[in-house]
This record gives structure tokens, C-alpha cells and sequence, in this order.
């Protein structure tokens, strides 16, 4: 049909046999979204709430029925909590671009994306990112790519380990996005990638680059992962033992002894019982036990964030210094390395198979 086409404007056209006054129709092409959590537009008050309060509002997130928890969220929680984080997300805040890292790096993997499947697939291909919570959004993201031509789309949500909190709710809202469509393209949601060879071995690379440039070796390396509640793992969800997994997988690519590598959870929030044992907790039973010098990771962030760069770099750190620690390395997140870059590709050529 788009052979067919009589170019009358970039990247659309009219049908051949058409009457002329028939919408433009772009040529069919296959959409790439990776997908991130997302990230307020500023720091202040309100940019705060606003996206605090569609975070927390999501029941994915927070499962708890909404007449107990709509009132404790909006006249409690969010009267204070943009205070706290968005004091924050000014300490990490990207002042040069003003907005956040995760959307800085978010970005940047984007672009190197596009770059490697433009390079394979040209023009055939469009790739653009979208966030959770907040800009861009999934809903306009979707839109703007189907208007594209793009009559399906992979849809790749950036969590390593499969969350229902992180992958579940990113789903939820493209086929909710799609439901709004009179077109809808054809869609296909990329799973886990915990266990993937590369995603793995660019792990391990991250970690090796980072040790090369101390003095002495760590001699605990933490994976601290995003926490759940146990209640979620007890339910059905995968993420606590993918977590696991990841960190096994880690350790043998390395080829460290199994005691010198731990798996920890970060980010409690709520008053039940949340899978752990707590990073912030752990780190400094550590220091007590006398290693003095350790390195923390994060494999179930694919970009540095509020939780990398200010929970662990100070809160954490803080915590390992405080009860006699002395060398705390962090291991920054994949973000765009070449290798992570790689390896999200590969994982996009599988589930792209059959459509190029």
C-alpha cells in the first residue's frame, strides 16, 4: 500500500487512488519505546506533588484499597513528602539541561539505540523513549509514534528483573494508551532481561572497570536491589528471586567467591514487611564486622536516579562511614555504556524478530 503513496509532505503521503481529500498516511514502519519509571519536571512544591502524588496513586504501587489510603496520600503524605524529595532531587538535579539524570541518561541510551538499529534496519525503525510518571508520557509517546506509521511497536520497559510495581504498571499504561487510539498498532512487550548473557557480562565489565581504578579491592561487593514488599514475592512475583539470580549470575561472570558477594534491598516505604535485608542496614553490619572497604551496585536500574545517586551515594554511604567503614566505591548503573547499549539490542533484535 505505502509503494503506492504520492508523497505530498516528509514521512506521509496520500494514497494513489485516494480522494484528495484524504488524510495523510504515514508509511508503515516498526516502533521501538523503552520505557523508564519516570521523573518529576522540577523540584520545587508542586512539580513534586504532582508526580508523587500519580506515583503513589498507582495501585500497582500501592495496592492498598483507596478509600484508607487516598486520604492518608493527599492530606499526609503529600502535604510533606515533596519537601523531603524534592530537597532530593536538587542535590543530584542536572542543572545544565534542568531536569533530572534518569532523564538525561534515559535520553542518551535512546539516541544510541536508534543509532544501532537505524544503522541495521534504516529508516524501517523508529525508536523514542516515554516515562511512567511524568514527561514524556507513555500515552503521547505512543501517539505521536503511531501517527508516525509505526503500525507496531515493541514496547521495552528499562527493569532488568520483571516487577510488578516497575514492568507490570509501565504494560498497564500502553494498553491503556492504546485503548484511547481509533488505529491501534499492534504491540509486543519485551520480558525480563535478569539472565541475558550480555546484560550480565556488561554488569561484570562495570564492575571490573570500577575496581582497575582503586588501590584495594572491596572486600564485599553488595547488589542492592529496589525493594518489595515479602508480601508481593508471597503472591506470585518474580522479582525477589530474579534479583537473586541476577546476583548469582553476576558473581560467577566475575568469578568471585560466593561469601565476598550479597544481595540487599533498598527504598523500604510503608509500615509491613518488605523482602531484605535492608541495604542501608546491611552495609553497616559490614563496617561492624570489619570490612572496612566495600562496593555497592545496582543491577535492577538500568539509569542512575534519585535512588543511585542520592539514597546510595549519601544516605547508604553515610550509613557503611558511620559505623567504621572507610572505602565506600559505588558502581554507577549501566546508563549508555557501549556494552549496556549492546545488550539492550540484542534483546530488541529477538523481539523484533519477524517484523523487520
Amino acid at each position: 500500500m505505502t509503494s503506492k503513496m504520492e508523497k505530498d509532505q516528509p514521512g506521509a503521503g496520500r494514497l494513489a487512488h485516494a480522494p484528495a481529500d484524504h488524510p495523510a498516511v504515514a508509511p508503515a514502519r516498526v516502533g521501538v519505546v523503552l520505557a523508564n519509571l519516570g521523573t518529576p519536571d522540577d523540584t520545587d512544591y508542586w512539580s513534586m506533588r504532582r508526580y508523587l502524588g500519580e506515583f503513589l496513586s498507582d495501585r500497582r504501587v500501592v495496592d492498598y484499597a483507596a478509600w484508607k489510603w487516598q486520604p492518608l496520600l493527599q492530606l499526609v503524605i503529600l502535604s510533606k513528602r515533596p519537601f523531603s524529595s524534592g530537597k532530593a532531587y536538587k542535590s543530584i538535579w542536572n542543572t545544565e539541561r534542568d531536569e533530572s539524570p534518569l532523564l538525561t541518561i534515559t535520553r542518551a541510551q535512546t539516541e544510541r539505540v536508534r543509532e544501532q538499529l537505524t544503522a541495521r534496519h534504516g529508516d524501517a525503525v523508529a525508536v523514542d523513549f516515554c516515562m511512567r510518571y511524568g514527561n514524556p508520557s507513555t500515552p503521547s509517546v505512543l501517539e505521536r509514534m503511531r501517527e508516525q506509521g509505526c503500525e507496531r511497536i515493541v514496547f521495552f520497559p528499562l527493569y532488568p528483573q520483571y516487577g510488578s510495581p516497575t514492568t507490570a504498571t509501565a504494560n498497564d499504561q500502553a494498553f491503556r494508551s492504546l485503548m484511547r487510539m481509533k488505529w491501534q498498532p499492534a504491540i509486543r512487550t519485551v520480558p525480563a532481561y535478569f539472565e541475558h548473557p550480555a546484560y550480565v557480562q556488561a554488569l561484570a565489565n562495570s564492575v571490573r572497570d570500577v575496581y582497575a581504578e582503586l588501590e584495594q579491592p572491596p572486600t564485599r561487593l553488595v547488589a542492592s536491589y529496589h525493594g518489595v514488599p515479602e508480601r508481593y514475592l508471597l503472591e506470585g512475583d518474580p522479582y525477589h528471586c530474579q534479583c537473586q539470580k541476577t546476583t548469582r549470575l553476576l558473581r560467577d561472570a566475575l568469578g568471585f567467591p560466593a561469601e565476598t558477594v550479597e544481595t540487599t534491598f533498598q527504598s523500604q516505604f510503608g509500615p509491613e514487611k518488605w523482602v531484605g535485608p535492608p541495604t542501608v542496614d546491611r552495609v553497616a553490619e559490614l563496617a561492624r564486622a570489619g570490612h572496612k572497604r566495600i562496593a555497592v551496585i545496582s543491577p535492577a536500574f538500568s539509569s542512575d536516579c534519585v535512588e543511585t545517586l542520592e539514597e546510595i551515594q549519601q544516605e547508604i554511604r553515610d550509613s557503611f562511614l558511620a559505623a567504621g567503614g572507610e572505602q565506600f566505591t559505588y558502581v554507577p548503573c549501566l546508563n549508555d555504556r557501549d556494552d549496556h547499549i549492546e545488550a539492550l539490542v540484542q534483546v530488541l533484535e529477538t523481539e523484533l524478530a519477524g517484523w523487520l
